[in-house]
């Protein structure tokens, strides 16, 4: 047999040194916990959310969901279920286990058109199963499980036959006070199939509103009640026969905003104000990404606890739930620092601008001398970008990302899969060598990536690596639709920025506080609202906006 080559065996000498070291990030030696243990099992992951934190790293995002009419008269021209479909393709970030498509013709209230399935929606939406959704108006989901099991049976959006016609309903979310709230609609002699908080939902509106219905179903009024059954936390969309209702919690925790489909000519007269052109559709979104690339302008978030109505003859506003007495609202800060695509819009302002300004909050407070500043791609860019020009330090590509490794790739054995980063990246060793080095990234969640990363920097001749992370520290689960896992599992509960530091192999690391993340969100915010205006810091301060679950029965 042939002996391997001096390169050859320094190759998998490192490759090696690269699993150990990954195995070493994923094995008990983070057993004693750093911080007091006097809360008990305050924040324990009880029940339903038991499962949570069986990915391998990051954080799992939660669900999107997006709706569309056409205008005028019907059939339309616009082609509904397609435009959904790109919608949800620019919501894939947000779920990649399952997703679906229901739509209406508008003038049946016994039937939708309806196909969901498991895995990708590229995969999902073939041009034969398109074919069979056709409609006038539809509404799409794009999942991730946060509450139930990675099964077709709870796939939405979630379709039931009510008494006076078919509903469809798509959540993206997660109901805080679930357990509650089950126990009153199965008093009432609903019965549910899944343990999935969205045929919670479904079933909670076909349950009749406290003042009675005198001609026929008043969805509105049911919505409101579910709102005041359950204010967090949900962003909706509802269809029924002919119109689509949108619906934010009160606390404005989830995401949802509003864009107009205008006529193929809007080139031009692409300076026109979005209010002043022709609409040939409505859209309705988690977030404002897909737009543009389905001929739909940006209008308007969906207010806190707002109902919002879309017909053929435009929208409206219903009703809006206002917060709980002495609460503020609590958008999700963390759709800035990690979930949302960065071309969203959020609260008057692109997610991209925030996280520029989250760099150039961390260079004021956690400068270090360096060469060149990069970035984990593409989570970190923006960051690192907003750093080197706060501190006027070059910014170059130090990692190459394999495009072509997915959340699906099979992994034949525990060895490769523990050299999952040598699979994700390379490094740009004619950037990286002799550098004195300062890399960005969003988060350290469990810390079992970042290590493999600064020693793949370093074999590549980097001379510092410095670590700087564009948020604060991870130390508590969230209830309310994200997948962060217990606190036991989070590095930022067992190691100080020091001692991290030193264990994955960095020359120094440093995290954005808590209060520099709320500065730099809130510097360009929209102040329209601002004195209800509010985020949810609840997985960096154990400050839940509704209180822990154990402790809600409303």
């Amino acid at each position: 047999m042939d002996q391997p080559s001096p390169q050859q065996q320094q190759q998998d000498h490192a490759v090696e040194e690269v699993g150990d070291a990954l195995e070493m990030l994923s094995t008990s030696a983070f057993t004693t916990p750093r911080v007091a243990r006097d809360d008990g099992d305050k924040f324990a992951l009880k029940g339903k959310r038991a499962g949570r934190g069986v990915v391998q790293s990051g954080l799992t995002h939660e669900c999107g969901v997006f709706g569309a009419i056409a205008t005028g008269e019907w059939p339309t021209q616009v082609d509904v279920a397609q435009v959904i479909c790109l919608g949800l393709v620019a919501l894939q970030h947000r779920g990649q286990e399952s997703a679906g498509i229901v739509t209406s013709e508008g003038n049946c209230a016994k039937n939708f058109n309806v196909h969901k399935g498991m895995g990708m929606i590229n995969n999902i939406f073939t041009d034969e199963s398109m074919k069979k959704l056709k409609g006038n108006l539809g509404i799409g989901h794009t999942r991730y499980s946060t509450s139930a099991a990675s099964e077709e049976v709870n796939c939405q959006p979630f379709v039931v036959h009510t008494a006076h016609g078919v509903l469809a309903v798509a959540h993206n979310g997660e109901l805080v006070n679930c357990d509650s709230l089950r126990r009153d609609v199965l008093s009432r002699g609903v019965g549910l199939s899944t343990h999935s908080d969205s045929e919670l939902i479904t079933q909670a509106l076909c349950l009749n509103p406290p003042d009675g219905e005198d001609n026929g179903p008043d969805w509105p009024a049911r919505i409101k009640h579910l709102m005041q059954l359950a204010p967090l936390s949900y962003s909706l969309v509802i269809m029924l026969k002919d119109k689509i209702y949108g619906v934010r919690d009160p606390y404005g925790n989830r995401p949802l905003c509003i864009g107009k489909i205008v006529p193929l000519s809007i080139g031009s007269y692409r300076q026109e104000k979005v209010e002043k052109l022709a609409a040939d559709g409505w859209v309705i979104s988690s977030e404002s990404c897909g737009f543009l690339s389905i001929g739909a302008r940006y209008v308007r978030e969906v207010l806190p606890g707002e109902i919002v109505e879309l017909t053929r003859d435009g929208i409206k506003t219903i009703d809006v739930v206002e917060c709980p007495e002495n609460r503020r609202h609590a958008f999700c800060i963390f759709e800035y620092v990690y979930f949302a695509r960065s071309d969203s819009i959020f609260e008057g302002q692109m997610v991209y601008s925030v996280r520029l300004q989250c760099g150039r909050q961390l260079a004021r407070e956690a400068f270090v001398d360096a060469d060149i500043v990069s970035s984990v791609p593409e989570s970190g860019t923006a960051a690192a970008h907003g750093y080197a020009r706060e501190t006027g330090l070059h910014f170059a590509e130090v990692l190459c990302k394999n495009r072509y490794v997915g959340r699906t790739f099979i992994q034949p054995s525990t060895r490769l899969r523990q050299l999952g980063v040598a699979k994700k990246f390379g490094a740009l060793s004619e950037n990286v060598s002799g550098k004195r080095l300062i890399l960005i990234d969003d988060s350290i969640v469990r810390g079992n990536t970042i290590g493999p990363i600064i020693k793949l920097l370093r074999d590549a001749g980097a001379v510092e690596v410095h670590i700087r992370i564009a948020s604060p520290p991870l130390l508590y689960p969230c209830y309310m639709g994200i997948n962060i896992p217990t606190r036991e599992e989070l590095i930022g509960n067992k190691l100080n920025p020091e001692e991290l530091a030193k264990y994955v192999g960095a020359d120094s690391l440093a995290y954005l506080s808590v209060e520099g993340l709320k500065k730099a969100v809130q510097l360009n915010m929209d102040k329209s609202s601002e004195d209800k205006a509010g985020h949810c810091t609840a997985c960096l301060t154990g400050d839940y906006p509704g209180g822990l679950p154990e402790d809600l029965e409303w």
